[in-house]
């Protein structure tokens, strides 16, 4: 059995650590707030914006434009939406935290990632990866994994560049032929105590079905063309954004979670210790009572 000053030392470490989880649990659930009011102005943007991109591809799909710069555009966003049925190669954006202390958070959105290459990519020769977060980064990297570029995880003022430069780096290497197919894994949040991985097609663009067809005599301004040829990288880039933000938000609520979970294991750890310690200190007294005892007994005899 430990000793009297050890039990100690263990309940002082576990109440130091108790104070820790209880104010990182504090710091999350504060930040949660704010990242939840980005994501709630954030939403109905990226579905507007996908309604409207969705509805001038279905109007511009055999549309021309008279001027030379704006048709060349329109063909190179056009590949935009070409499917190929069995991609050769692949890009996923794995988008992860710098940090850990938030339970599962990383590791459900790597194992994602790599159910989806060994399933819908089994067909690619050569999936790179655009990783977003530390952890996601050093798991690949041990493994000599492809990876393309890594950006550190972001706050809330820095989701907007990072997804406009990573939007940018895709919609390139998609035009370009570089890859066939780009997909998106990250965590996306639905309340403080829950979050699921969501593994989403970026590239090629999948319009969602429209309610009703666009009418023929709907004038637009400018052209739908010239429309289609600003809005779609735009999509991408609010389709990411919208990504990061409800990545960043998961990881809030998983670490305010994880910490609250932590917090209250202290707690019970530190009422086992302290019955352990209660018991060896009542086992000591009880000890050197029946030393005194038997010592004066000796003495009487």
């Amino acid at each position: 059995m430990p000793s009297l000053k050890a039990i100690r030392n263990r309940i002082t470490s576990v109440k130091n650590t108790r104070k820790i989880t209880r104010a990182m649990k504090l710091v999350a659930a504060a930040k949660l707030r704010r990242a939840q009011d980005a994501i709630i102005a954030a939403r109905p943007y990226t579905a507007s914006i996908t309604k409207v991109v969705s509805e001038l591809a279905e109007a511009a799909k055999s549309a021309r434009s008279d001027d030379p710069a704006i048709s060349k555009r329109l063909d190179e966003i056009r590949r935009l939406f070409e499917h190929k049925p069995d991609p050769k190669t692949a890009a996923i954006v794995v988008i992860t935290s710098d940090r850990g202390l938030a339970g599962a958070f990383n590791t459900n959105v790597i194992k994602s990632v790599e159910r989806a290459v060994s399933g819908e990519l089994s067909s690619a020769t050569e999936v790179s990866l655009r990783i977003i977060g530390k952890k996601a980064n050093q798991h690949f990297a041990r493994r000599n994994t492809q990876i393309a570029s890594y950006d550190a995880a972001p706050a809330g003022p820095q989701a907007l560049a990072i997804a406009r430069s990573t939007a940018n780096r895709i919609v390139d290497d998609f035009i370009t032929g570089k890859v066939e197919r780009v997909l998106v894994a990250f965590n996306e949040f639905k309340n403080a105590g829950s979050n699921f991985v969501r593994v989403q097609q970026l590239l090629p663009v999948i319009p969602e079905a429209a309610d009703k067809p666009a009418a023929d005599d709907v004038t637009y301004e400018p052209s739908r063309e010239e429309l289609l040829v600003r809005l779609t990288p735009l999509y991408i880039e609010v389709v990411l954004y919208r990504a990061l933000l409800e990545s960043i938000a998961a990881f809030f609520g998983a670490q305010m979670m994880a910490m609250e979970n932590a917090t209250k294991n202290a707690g019970d750890m530190i009422k086992r210790y302290t019955l352990q310690y209660n018991r060896a200190r009542q086992a000591a007294i009880t000890k050197e009572l029946l030393e005194i005892i038997g010592g004066a007994e000796a003495l009487k005899g």
